[in-house]
């Protein structure tokens, strides 16, 4: 048993939106450094959190499967409530939350004020849509920063057998005097940069004499593979060779990280890489920009109907996908040949 007191903090979103949790996080153990602080997450997330040495516990609700029932909700916050936490952050801000919340009966809930059952909280954070992410979730914790200090790089910390197996990867794919990572899949379509624009851009990277390395998940290896196998020459397609952390770790060794408004964003962020990201149909001031050193994003706003959405969609609502088609890729390599001066 133990007197210390426990925090929750509640982020049960996609793994970019976790990856921006993590500064709020380091900063909360660091104004609370004998506190105990569990997470509560989804399965694909579990190992981000498990990764940061701010976080004692990571707990996985699973509400695509065993908890995806209200009741399994229910009966689930039921049995959290047994670990006696005296505050719960929530950035996540559905109505499962909010259940959540509401069952665990803390003595002190923060959440936003654009939540679900906004009120089961007992301190409600006004959601500044003109702010970052990390500004926000930075807001929920009760941090105080400026225009520079906000921009803390989430720390992900790897394993030794993690770290080996990158350098086995990256000897064997004679990438050891460095390359460029290209992760040109979304899981949401519209947010996706045309193939074959970024096959201009990766051959273009290969007649300046770059490696490029595909980064992705398993489930992108074949959508990546037909992007490497329609290049100049061969590119290397590390697809499901690497999971979250471990991709970070692989991007640790990168140039330059080039990606679509998504999750290797945030990966870049982790990594301490320099990031171009490229929107299509989202814009930056969403709040999900890359903000390390030297980072950058390029988006075609001259059109009515961008932003079409928060996240995007399977396809473009009006057919034309004048987002992506209209930022050329001559654009997009001046803007690399920029951010790689001095390199040759």
């Amino acid at each position: 048993m133990t007197n210390k007191e426990k925090i929750l903090f509640i982020q049960t979103a996609f793994p970019g939106d976790a990856i921006l949790t993590l500064p709020a996080l380091q900063m909360l153990k660091q104004a609370n450094p004998d506190s105990l602080i569990d997470v509560l997450c989804i399965p694909g997330t579990k190992e981000i959190f498990e990764s940061s040495e701010s976080v004692d516990n990571v707990i996985v609700l699973d509400k695509k499967g065993i908890h995806k029932s209200i009741l399994k909700t229910y009966k689930f916050s039921g049995e959290l409530s047994k670990n006696n936490y005296s505050k719960v952050y929530s950035a996540h801000r559905s109505f499962r939350t909010a259940l959540i919340v509401l069952n665990l009966q803390v003595e002190e809930s923060f959440g936003f004020d654009n939540s679900s059952l906004m009120h089961v909280y007992k301190n409600i954070v006004p959601y500044h849509f003109n702010k970052h992410e990390v500004q926000r979730n930075l807001d929920l914790i009760g941090f105080e920063y400026d225009n520079l200090n906000w921009k803390i790089k989430p720390i992900v910390n790897t394993t030794i057998e993690m770290k080996s197996k990158v350098k086995e990867f990256i000897l064997s794919n004679e990438l050891n005097k460095g390359f460029i990572a290209v992760a040109p899949a979304s899981i949401w379509n519209t947010k996706m940069y045309p193939a074959e624009s970024y096959i201009k851009i990766i051959d273009h990277l290969i007649d300046k004499e770059n490696k490029v390395v595909l980064i992705g998940s398993k489930d992108e290896y074949e959508y990546l593979q037909t992007i490497s196998e329609q290049c100049s020459k061969n590119v290397v397609n590390a697809a499901g060779k690497f999971s979250i952390v471990g991709s970070i770790e692989l991007i640790k060794n990168a140039e330059l990280l080039i990606c679509n408004d998504s999750a290797p964003t945030h990966m870049g962020m982790a990594a301490g890489v320099k990031t171009l990201t490229i929107y299509c149909s989202t814009i930056p001031g969403f709040g999900f920009y890359p903000y390390s050193e030297n980072s950058d994003y390029l988006s075609y706003d001259d059109l009515k109907c961008k932003p079409c959405g928060i996240h995007g969609y399977k396809e473009c609502p009006i057919n034309t996908f004048d987002c992506g088609n209209k930022l050329k890729p001559d654009l997009i390599i001046k803007k690399i040949e920029e951010m790689l001066v001095g390199k040759h």
